[in-house]
């Protein structure tokens, strides 16, 4: 997933400081010099302290309120001393903001994440004034008045209409009511999302089993949560999720994972949750807008809730049969499991291993013994050799970084001599670190006048754990979710434009760019060139390869159905809100069932929102998803028709694609790389619907 943290600005009320009074006054230069370096300079971030962090956050305020000022006193509104100079202000406040909320995600001291999260906080807070500022606002409107306006072509005019937009859709035209509203409003949802993540990321559970319940489930994940003999402790997290649904031959043991796994930080999340629907809701009707969702996906490629429903409800009439043989077919799985030829229910924690249990008989493809050919160390290096040569890029390792975990591994990228980015590496959970995966933006790149401002960012993971005696080992999931994350971070490396603000693709496109590395996995000349059992050297067996060929389909259709669900679930909470009469979060996913006809995905007493990061932070998202997947299929076929290793078809695509961000129209970016317009024909066959 695609961390895009939010262009957010601050205001030139010097009263609103005091919000941040949870940080002391300090702000000596020792502190300050942490963050203040060169030119693509890394920062030091061994020796961050809380100090460190108020006093960054406090100075980066004090140079914005004058960058402001500058603007509002143009008698002259021009791009350059209006446009530009916004996108610097864009630049400070997100390096800055991107800063702060990392180190609330990944230090391992508390006052660091507690001073890390004011800080951004702080920054997200301040965000919506400096949008509603009709004095900025005026500047600009002035300037698209102008005779200059017309005479801007390409990623110039697209910066001016842009920044335009995101102030007209952050309330600057409220009458001062409503401003008020819509300003208390901001603040109390960015308040409740981090109270939502806060929960989820501190949520602490285990499951304890004797050797019955552990029966099924790999020797090695045995070893690694045995306390004592016959007595095991699994840690309910998404390392484990995925071994223990999928293996687990007791459903004893499937449905207690399962239930605690779906219920995580559930007594505080979804009070909370029900305050972030109700709220969206009421900031959208502010801005006169029918429904949050309707309010959000403007500036989205699907601009409006039709569009989306349409696209959605489209796949749902093209997935369901497929999906109903599917059910049959883990059904008939578990009746000869049961050795029962009656009436059996397929429960929503079975899918997983009914469906693993198909693969293992019918295809002989055990995915838990294929990760003994995929140590991360291996899996790592493979990956930068394939994205290294098809980009045109080289990642060079740095030798004992400053960094703010000893785990944590930093790279420096470079085309020929010439530096192009820095990304680090944080691989692994640990206490307090957030749970999920993301590809995160540190610093978006721009021109300056001192040169070219590198792009700088993290691939944040939760993967397997190496233990005592063993290396880190990935499922083949997760190193699908390598290559997904890694594209994200190749995609920030790659940017080449001059303004911050124009870094970004368009949100439902942004996964595409990802999504399509996802593809080298399943061929076997790449994979086998990295994947080598972690003993004995012997490459990924051909013949496994070819059976997971043949089985990839194997309740593809239950997949694409499950991904639908969220879709509609989370269309529903924003587009569907009836502020009169909500209906409860658990009620909307027995509704969805009843609405699909397929099965009971929901279970009773469990409640997936509560732990659900995209309905918190990234709000009508999830669509986005299919969206992108197939944008990001169709554009796999021309390295399908040229190569997967044909580095023109990479550089192309480098140039075209991940280099634009919002500079030139996605659509017309995509035909121009493909030679064609786009379709979902590719898409349509990925999953077997063909």
């Amino acid at each position: 997933m695609s961390l895009k943290f939010k262009i957010q600005q601050i205001t030139l009320m010097i009263s609103i400081l005091t919000t941040f009074s949870a940080f002391s006054q300090s702000s000596d230069k020792t502190a300050r010099s942490i963050y203040q370096v060169g030119l693509n300079v890394p920062v030091d971030y061994a020796k961050v302290t809380p100090q460190a962090i108020e006093a960054y956050a406090q100075q980066t305020m004090q140079e914005v309120n004058s960058l402001l000022n500058t603007i509002k006193e143009q008698k002259t509104p021009g791009f350059s001393n209006v446009f530009e100079a916004m996108d610097e202000i864009y630049n400070r406040i997100n390096t800055t903001s991107n800063n702060c909320f990392m180190m609330y995600w990944v230090s391992s001291d508390s006052v660091i994440r507690a001073n890390g999260l004011a800080g951004y906080q702080l920054l997200d807070s301040l965000s919506t004034a400096m949008l509603s500022d009709k004095g900025i606002y005026t500047k600009m409107l002035a300037f698209k008045s102008a005779e200059a306006y017309k005479q801007l072509s390409g990623s110039k005019k697209s910066l001016v209409d842009e920044m335009i937009l995101n102030f007209e859709q952050s309330g600057v035209n409220l009458a001062a009511d409503k401003l008020t509203q819509y300003k208390n409003l901001s603040k109390e949802i960015s308040e409740l999302s981090t109270d939502y993540s806060n929960n989820m990321n501190t949520s602490k559970d285990i499951l304890a089993l004797d050797e019955k319940g552990m029966e099924g489930l790999p020797e090695e994940f045995k070893k690694s949560y045995k306390v004592a003999e016959g007595k095991y402790e699994i840690p309910i997290i998404n390392s484990t999720s995925e071994t223990v649904l999928g293996n687990a031959s007791s459903e004893e043991t499937r449905k207690a994972y399962y239930f605690k796994f779906y219920n995580r930080a559930a007594d505080k999340n979804l009070a909370i949750l029900d305050k972030l629907v109700r709220k969206r809701d009421e900031l959208a009707k502010i801005m006169g807008y029918p429904s949050y969702a309707a309010y959000t996906l403007v500036p989205k490629m699907a601009k409006d809730p039709k569009t989306v429903w349409g696209f959605i409800n489209d796949l749902i009439a093209r997935s369901g049969e497929k999906a109903k043989a599917d059910i049959v077919q883990l059904q008939n799985e578990k009746k000869a499991e049961l050795n029962n030829n009656g009436a059996v229910s397929l429960e929503a924690w079975d899918i997983s291993y009914f469906k693993n249990q198909i693969l293992k008989k019918q295809y002989q493809v055990n995915y838990e013994e294929l990760r003994a050919y995929l140590p991360m160390d291996q899996c790592l290096k493979g990956m930068f050799e394939i994205y290294q040569k098809l980009l045109g890029l080289e990642f060079r390792k740095v030798n004992k970084p400053s960094v703010w975990n000893e785990e944590v591994e930093m790279y420096e990228v470079y085309e020929g001599d010439k530096l192009k980015g820095r990304f680090y590496l944080d691989l692994f959970p640990r206490p307090n670190k957030e749970t999920w995966f993301y590809g995160v933006n540190i610093v978006s790149g721009k021109a300056t006048s001192k040169g070219y401002e590198i792009p700088v960012s993290m691939l944040l993971g939760n993967f397997s754990r190496p233990t005592e005696t063993l290396p880190s080992l990935l499922s083949f999931k997760e190193l699908n979710t390598l290559f997904h994350e890694f594209g994200h971070i190749v995609n920030m490396m790659s940017y080449n434009g001059d303004y911050t603000a124009q870094a970004n693709s368009k949100a439902d496109f942004t996964e595409a760019m990802s999504q399509l590395f996802e593809n080298w996995i399943w061929n076997y000349d790449i994979l086998s060139s990295f994947a080598k059992h972690y003993k004995t050297g012997e490459v990924f067996p051909k013949a496994t390869f070819e059976n997971m060929l043949k089985g990839k389909n194997v309740a593809s259709g239950i997949a694409a159905i499950q991904s639908l669900q969220r879709c509609l679930y989370d269309m529903n909470l924003y587009d569907k809100y009836n502020a009169a009469a909500p209906v409860s979060t658990d009620q909307l996913w027995k509704d969805l069932d009843k609405q699909l006809g397929i099965m009971n995905f929901y279970v009773e007493n469990t409640h997936p929102q509560a732990s659900w990061i995209h309905i918190n932070t990234h709000p009508v998202y999830y669509y986005g998803y299919l969206w992108s997947r197939v944008y990001a299929q169709d554009m796999f076929t021309a390295f399908e028709k040229n190569g997967l290793r044909d580095a023109k078809t990479g550089m192309n695509y480098r140039k075209l694609i991940l280099a634009n961000g919002t500079q030139r129209d996605v659509v017309k970016a995509v035909e121009e790389f493909l030679g064609r317009p786009s379709d979902n024909k590719a898409y349509i066959k990925s999953l077997g619907l063909d």
